[in-house]
């Protein structure tokens, strides 16, 4: 049990240093080299390419849910299968970020967290302490299981 939950954990971090990546190079192609919020960033990203990245983010959620249809041995697996991955994924997304780019600068930076179905915004604390809070709470679930 340990070794998949292991695996996940290191798919879910490699997954998020790719998305990192990619915003890297969204930032340089758009020249946007500006430490803070993500709103602005947003506001300049050209609406032909708003589409296509929405679709990414969609993937990337498909991604998730196929892993967990995978690897869990029961809906209820795959719901914690999915959760425990999507929270490595978002967490060490912001620390993919900061080792590239040092971005955020702080944990109150505003950010976009999603773009589908609508824009949400939120400072960066919130979701790393969602994701991390999800851990914690599976780990503690596996360990009394």
């Amino acid at each position: 049990m340990w070794l998949k939950y292991i695996s996940l954990s290191i798919f879910g971090i490699a997954m998020a240093h790719l998305e990192g990546v990619v915003v890297v190079y969204l930032r340089k192609a758009l020249d946007y080299n500006e430490n803070g919020s993500n709103i602005n960033f947003l506001q300049r990203f050209p609406k032909k390419y708003l589409l296509i990245e929405r679709t990414r983010e969609a993937a990337t959620i498909i991604m998730l849910v196929v892993l967990a249809v995978l690897v869990g041995n029961s809906l209820f697996d795959m719901i914690i299968v999915f959760l425990w991955t999507f929270a490595f994924w978002d967490l060490f997304y912001y620390v993919s970020l900061y080792v590239l780019i040092r971005w955020p600068n702080n944990l109150k930076t505003i950010d976009v967290l999603f773009l589908i179905p609508k824009f949400w915004i939120a400072p960066v604390w919130f979701p790393i302490s969602i994701s991390s809070i999800t851990i914690l709470s599976i780990l503690i679930y596996l360990f009394l299981s």
